[in-house]
C-alpha cells in the first residue's frame, strides 16, 4: 500500500532538466559560490542551468537573471542560496512560477528558535497553497552522483564521485559526507539526500524513491528523528516489496543522544527500544556505528545472501585463521563442512602440514606460488556448502601481500559467492590499494567483517520467510495528544476485552461483604479478592489483593484486611467494593503483555515475563500493532524465558497457541479503539499448560478523553 504521501514523483528533483540557482554568487566561499562551482565545473547538467542574482548580468560567462519570474523557463527545481531574511520572498516567488520543487539550503530556521521556526512554517504554508514540494531548509543540498549532478554547496562535491548502487537518506551533513567519503575505500554511493529541517521531504520520501530506483541496489539511512512515523513505515515496506534490503544507523539511543539530536534537528527521536523493534519488524537492518553501516552495505551492494549461510575461512596465519574461527561461533554463524571434491583438491594441492579442514590454514609457506594459492581459494569459494568466505590479511608483506590481493581479485571473477578479504594491518599498503580499487571495501578487523557477514546473513532469512506472506497492515497516523484521559475499573476492562472476544475468568464486583459471599459461592472456590477503585490501579502495591481464599470464613476475613489497606495507603481513593474473580488453576507460568502509544508510530506491545519480574528481569520483545500471527509467534519465542514455556527440565508444554492467539486478540482490539486506546496493561497473564488456554488475570486501560 502506498501512502499518500508519496504521490509526487521525485523524479524531476533527482534529474531535473532545469536547474535555477538563486543566490549565484562571484564570491567563492559564499554558499551561493560554492553552489554555482559544483554546478558548473564539476556536474554533467543534461538540460539548462539558469543563475539568478538580481545585481549581477553575468557570473563566469553566463547569462543572470534577476528574479525566478524573469526566467524563460519554468525550472523543474529552485536552488536557494540566499540569506534566510529574503528566502521567504523568493518562495513566493517560486510558488507564483509554479516550480515543483525548491532546495533550500539556508539555514536559521526550524533549528533556531521561536522566530526561525515562525518563518519556516510560513515555508510550509506556501509550498501547501502551491503544490511545489520543499527540500531543507538547512541542508547541504541533494547529490545524485550517478548522475554526476552536485545542487549542493559542499567543497567535497568535486572529490566523492565514484558511482555505485548504495543509496543514502540522512538528516544531517556532516555524518552523512562521512559515510560518502567511504568511496576511498572502494564503496560506490549513486544517491545522497540530506534533508535537513524536514520541513516538507523527509528521508522517508528517498528511502521510497530508492526502493524502485533502477540504479539503487541497497539503502542506507541516517537517522536523527522520524517526525511521520506511517510515511516511514510505508517507505520500509516499499523497499522490502522491492527487494531492497535498507542499513539504519539511528541516533538518539541515549538521554544524551537524544538531547542532541533534538537541539540539532528539531525532530522526535522516540525510544530506542521501540525504534529498534520497528526496524526487526520491517527487515530493517540496525548498526551502531559508520564502520559497521558502511561494511554491511557494501557486502548487500556485492551480493545479495542466498539460502547457503555457512561460511569458509581461508587464511595463511594459524593464530588468524583461530581468531576468525571464534569470532564466526560467537556471532553464531556455521562454519561451512566442505563437499569431498573440495577437501581433496586442498589435500592434493596444499602441503601436508597445511590445515585443509575448515578453517583452512594454508601456512605462510605457499603465499609465494600465486597460482596455488588461486586456485584453492577459489575452490573453497564454489564450494557447493559456502555461502561467503572470508580471508583475513594479517599484515602487510609487501610483494607477498600484493600477490595475495591479486590472487584474491582473480579468485572473485570466476564465483558467485563474495571473498571478504579483512585488511588487519594499520599499514595500508599497495595490496589494500588494488583491493579497494577492484571494489571490495575491505573491512579493518575480524570482528568488523564477521558483524556485517551476520547481519547479511539475518537479513536473507527474514527476507526468504516474508516472501509470500501478506502486505503488512500499515498502522494508522498518530493521532494529535488529547488533553484528558482516564483510567477504566479493571470491571470495565474486562469486560471490554470480553466483548472482543479476549477469554476470561469470571469476575464480578461485590459493593458488601454478602454479596460477596454470594458471587464466591456462585463461581465455587478457590476465588482471588481484588480492591476495586478507578484511583488503585496497582492494588498489590497497597495491599489490595488476596489469592486462594478457600470458603466464605476466609472472604470475609479478606474483606476486612483488604479495605483496611486500601483506607490506610489510599484515604481519599474511591472504592467500589471488592471485584471478586474465579481463581486461575495451579501451575501454569506468568507473562504480561502492556501496549502504549508511541508519539511516532503508535501503539506498541511490550510482551514478556510477567508478574513482579517483569521489571527486574526485563525479558520482554516488542512490536508494533497490528501483529501478525508470524510477529506473534516470534514474540513469544524470542524471550529468553521461553524454555520454560517449551517444557525445560521436564515442565509441562505451555498452551503457547492459546498464549498467541491472546497476543493477537489483544492487537486487534487495540487496532480497533486506536483512538480510544491510550495504554493497556494485562498482568499477569496466566498460561496454562497444553490445552488449558492463556487467560488475562489483571487488566488496567487507559482511555483518551475528549480534547
Amino acid at each position: 500500500m502506498t501512502h499518500p504521501a508519496f504521490s509526487t514523483d521525485l523524479s524531476r528533483l533527482i534529474n531535473p532538466r532545469a536547474i535555477a540557482l538563486v543566490g549565484a554568487s562571484e564570491r567563492p566561499q559564499s554558499i551561493g559560490g560554492r553552489t554555482l562551482s559544483n554546478l558548473l565545473d564539476h556536474s554533467q547538467i543534461d538540460g539548462e542551468l539558469y543563475l539568478v542574482n538580481p545585481t549581477k548580468s553575468e557570473l563566469r560567462g553566463h547569462r543572470c537573471w534577476p528574479s525566478i519570474a524573469s526566467l524563460p523557463q519554468t525550472p523543474d527545481v529552485a536552488v536557494i542560496a540566499v540569506p534566510a531574511s529574503g528566502v521567504i520572498a523568493v518562495m513566493e516567488e517560486c510558488a507564483a512560477r509554479r516550480v515543483p520543487f525548491a532546495i533550500i539550503l539556508t539555514s536559521g530556521f526550524g533549528e533556531a528558535g521561536a522566530e526561525g521556526q515562525r518563518a519556516q512554517a510560513r515555508l510550509k504554508e506556501i509550498a501547501e497553497q502551491a503544490g511545489m514540494r520543499i527540500y531543507g531548509p538547512n541542508c547541504p543540498g541533494l547529490t545524485n552522483v550517478n548522475a554526476r549532478l552536485g545542487m549542493t554547496f559542499s567543497p567535497s562535491f568535486p572529490h566523492d564521485l565514484v558511482k555505485g548502487p548504495i543509496g543514502l537518506a540522512t538528516q544531517g551533513g556532516g555524518l552523512g559526507r562521512n559515510v560518502m567519503q567511504a568511496m576511498e575505500r572502494g564503496i560506490g554511493i549513486g544517491l545522497w539526500a540530506s534533508t535537513g529541517n524536514e520541513v516538507d521531504l523527509q528521508v522517508a520520501d528517498f528511502i521510497h524513491y530508492m526502493a524502485t530506483a533502477p540504479d539503487i541496489k541497497v539503502i542506507v539511512t541516517l537517522l536523527e528523528g522520524i517526525k511521520d512515523g506511517p510515511r516511514f513505515l510505508a517507505a520500509l515496506q516499499c523497499a522490502a516489496d522491492n527487494g531492497k534490503p535498507v542499513i539504519a544507523l539511528k541516533v538518539g539511543k541515549s538521554e544524551y543522544g537524544q538531547r542532541a539530536a533534538q537541539s540539532h534537528t528539531a525532530s522526535l527521536t522516540g525510544s530506542a527500544e521501540v525504534n529498534s523493534a520497528v526496524f526487526r519488524q520491517y527487515g530493517v537492518i540496525e548498526v551502531d556505528d559508520i564502520d559497521e553501516l558502511v561494511d554491511t552495505a557494501w557486502l548487500f551492494a556485492r551480493a545479495m545472501p542466498g539460502e547457503r549461510e555457512a561460511i569458509g575461512v581461508y587464511c595463511s596465519s594459524g593464530g588468524t585463521t583461530a581468531l576468525t574461527a571464534d569470532a564466526v561461533g560467537t556471532a553464531g554463524l556455521t562454519l561451512a563442512e566442505f563437499a569431498p571434491e573440495t577437501t581433496e583438491l586442498l589435500r592434493s594441492k596444499l602441503p601436508d602440514y597445511a590445515a585443509i579442514n575448515n578453517p583452512v590454514d594454508t601456512t605462510a609457506a605457499v603465499l609465494s606460488d600465486a597460482d596455488l594459492v588461486e586456485s584453492t581459494l577459489g575452490a573453497v569459494a564454489a564450494d557447493p556448502n559456502t555461502g561467503c568466505v572470508v580471508t583475513p590479511i594479517a599484515l602487510d608483506y609487501g610483494e607477498t601481500t600484493i600477490r595475495m590481493a591479486q590472487t584474491i581479485i582473480a579468485a572473485q571473477q570466476r564465483v558467485r559467492s563474495p571473498i571478504v578479504p579483512i585488511w588487519m594491518s594499520d599499514r595500508l599498503g599497495e595490496g589494500y590499494r588494488m583491493l579497494v580499487e577492484a571494489g571490495f571495501a575491505p573491512p579493518r578487523s575480524v570482528g568488523k567483517a564477521i558483524a556485517a557477514i551476520r547481519r547479511w546473513t539475518e537479513w536473507g532469512r527474514w527476507h526468504r520467510s516474508a516472501a509470500g506472506r501478506p502486505a503488512r497492515r500499515l498502522p494508522a497516523a498518530v493521532p494529535a495528544a488529547q488533553n484528558e484521559v482516564r483510567n477504566l475499573s479493571e470491571l470495565q476492562a474486562k469486560a471490554l476485552l470480553e466483548k472482543a472476544g479476549i477469554p476470561l475468568l469470571p469476575v464480578a464486583v461485590a459493593r458488601t461483604r454478602e454479596e460477596a459471599r454470594r458471587i464466591a459461592d456462585g463461581m465455587g472456590y478457590p476465588v482471588v479478592a481484588k480492591i476495586a477503585s478507578p484511583d488503585i490501579l496497582h492494588k498489590s502495591d497497597i495491599g489490595g489483593v488476596r489469592v486462594g481464599i478457600a470458603d466464605g470464613a476466609q472472604l470475609a476475613l479478606a474483606w476486612d484486611d483488604i479495605m483496611a489497606s486500601a483506607r490506610h495507603h489510599k484515604p481519599d481513593a474511591a472504592i467500589d467494593g471488592l471485584l471478586i474473580e474465579k481463581m486461575a488453576p495451579g501451575g501454569g507460568v506468568e507473562l504480561m503483555a502492556g501496549v502504549t502509544r508511541d508519539p511516532v508510530f503508535g501503539h506498541v506491545m511490550t510482551f514478556g515475563l510477567g508478574g513482579v519480574y517483569v521489571e527486574i528481569l526485563r525479558d520482554v520483545t516488542r512490536r508494533l500493532l497490528p501483529l501478525s500471527p508470524e510477529d506473534a509467534a516470534s514474540m513469544v519465542r524470542e524471550m529468553r524465558c521461553f524454555p520454560v514455556l517449551d517444557g525445560a527440565r521436564g515442565r509441562p508444554v505451555a498452551d503457547v497457541p492459546a498464549l498467541e492467539r491472546l497476543l493477537l486478540g489483544v492487537s486487534e482490539f487495540v487496532t480497533t479503539n486506536a483512538e480510544r486506546i491510550e495504554e493497556m496493561d494485562l498482568n499477569p497473564i496466566w498460561v496454562g499448560a497444553r490445552g488449558e488456554g492463556a487467560l488475562p488475570l489483571d487488566a488496567v486501560i487507559v482511555e483518551r478523553g475528549a480534547a
